[in-house]
């Protein structure tokens, strides 16, 4: 957990054709982190990052593959929050000494073309657009395809590079998300989308012409069988008034503007997870049409921490978990209680892990909004979290001590006002049971009265048909002090 002994990993290569054993001389100190694994296309050399403890500093290094020793650090990032690699190096087909590397250095995660003598050649960068998937080469190995957030997260598009010149064309234009790829050949695209309005559309486009040929176009496959309630997305400001946030409403199934609603929020709210973007349904899950067929307004937010929004959108919850996010989700809830068809004295948030400590920190630490909550797998205290997670964002206790104070919910047990439900999972390796347990048990101590129920066969998510029971259960608690 967070301040104690870490885990000392080593590297090792294997021989097949000696039946040697080469571990590699990553160096001091053993508690470090061995990210972004690349062989070089020569097979002589081993690549990789390694990255402090404290994750805020990175060491692309260059290792022998027949001695294990260091040949060469190729370059360094740090940071004043962290340094995350989370790809290996992608080296040029037709120019084996020149690869791509991923960082966000700049301010989105983007791709940099660097010799492998640790020269930096060229940023292959362009405006604000993020890559979430790297999708390699031409057969040419004259440009590089990859598949990019833009409009402030929503959408995912297919963009092309020129490796040579850096300039870089969107392939793919229809609003939505996009898992596009580009034939070796360069002529084709298949394309494969939806957005808020079309379930599924797949097609073929001639890179020369633009021609599209369709393959499949996919019809509501709800049409004419459920109510499906209508879905709207909504940007807001972020609590620090400048930056705009995307946000989603589901409303009741035949719902009457006259007619006032309980609200079933459901939220995140923590690194590397986006729920709201353009594709079918908005993102929204079954469970809530459900709720919203049962006569709930459902409202989902991503705060600043989430992702797909950068650099900086990201780290300003460094070292303050859950401040900023809730200051985020209390700009759109404070929009919903001025809306005459919201019943503010019936509303109820729901989330798990990062989520459920989203949940259970709304109902203490502003407890005077939601009548009901239900927190799954919930962090309580940050103490408690796995070292590679909570110290990223957390930095040590020992270092943060302030940080993990506020962050805390085992100190803040006086204020729970309202129902609170916890689910946990009592295999669950993540959010280990200890969390829960020790909340509870500060409640014990406190005369606060709250609501427990465990998965005895689940780990972090409850999966499968016990699925089913656990919505089951959910809904409802809600039902039960909301309708």
């Amino acid at each position: 957990m967070t301040g104690m002994k870490s885990e000392e990993v080593t590297l090792t290569i294997y021989d097949t054709q000696t039946d040697e054993y080469i571990p590699l001389k990553t160096g001091e100190p053993k508690e470090q982190y061995l990210t972004s694994v690349s062989w070089d296309p020569s097979n002589r050399y081993v690549y990789v990052g390694v990255l402090n403890r404290g994750q805020d500093h990175l060491q692309m290094n260059q290792y022998d593959a027949k001695t294990g020793l260091l040949v060469k650090t190729l370059f360094e990032e740090t940071s004043s929050s962290w340094v995350e690699p989370q790809h290996p190096l992608a080296f040029l087909p037709k120019h084996p000494e020149q690869f791509i590397y991923q960082t966000d250095r700049d301010g989105y995660n983007q791709l940099y073309l660097y010799s492998n003598q640790g020269q930096l050649i060229r940023h292959l960068g362009f405006q604000d657009v993020v890559v979430t998937d790297f999708q390699g080469f031409n057969d040419k190995g004259t440009k590089a395809f990859y598949i990019g957030a833009v409009n402030q997260g929503m959408e995912r598009h297919l963009f092309e590079v020129d490796l040579q010149h850096g300039k870089t064309t969107q392939l793919t234009q229809t609003h939505g998300t996009h898992t596009a790829s580009m034939s070796k050949s360069g002529r084709y695209i298949l394309d494969q989308y939806s957005n808020l309005s079309s379930p599924n559309e797949i097609q073929i486009i001639k890179t020369k012409n633009k021609q599209v040929t369709n393959i499949l176009s996919s019809k509501n496959p709800f049409l004419n069988q459920i109510n499906l309630p209508k879905i709207e997305f909504k940007t807001f400001m972020a609590a620090d008034g400048t930056t705009p946030l995307n946000a989603r409403i589901t409303y009741p199934s035949n719902f009457d503007s006259n007619k006032q609603y309980p609200v079933m929020a459901y939220l995140y709210g923590g690194s590397h997870a986006q729920l709201v973007t353009d594709k079918w349904l908005g993102g929204v899950g079954f469970f809530d049409l459900y709720m919203a067929q049962n006569g709930y307004l459902v409202f989902t937010l991503d705060n600043r921490g989430s992702d797909a929004r950068g650099r900086d959108f990201t780290r300003v919850t460094h070292r303050r978990l859950g401040e900023v996010e809730m200051a985020d989700q209390l700009v759109g809830i404070n929009y919903l209680k001025s809306l005459s068809y919201v019943d503010s004295e019936r509303m109820g948030i729901f989330g798990w892990s990062f989520g459920g400590f989203m949940s259970s920190s709304m109902m203490t630490k502003h407890n005077d909004i939601f009548k009901a909550a239900v927190a799954g797998g919930p962090v309580m205290d940050w103490k408690y979290y796995e070292i590679m997670y909570g110290e990223r964002y957390m930095d040590t206790p020992e270092e943060n001590p302030e940080g993990y104070e506020k962050a805390s919910l085992l100190n803040k047990t006086d204020r729970l006002n309202g129902h609170l439900l916890i689910i946990h999972g009592a295999q669950d390796p993540v959010v280990v049971q200890q969390h829960s347990m020790a909340f509870i048990q500060k409640c014990i101590e406190g005369g606060k009265q709250v609501d427990y129920f465990l998965y005895p066969q689940h780990e972090h998510n409850v999966l499968g048909k016990d699925r089913i029971h656990m919505y089951d259960k959910i809904a409802k608690y809600f039902n039960l002090y909301l309708k």
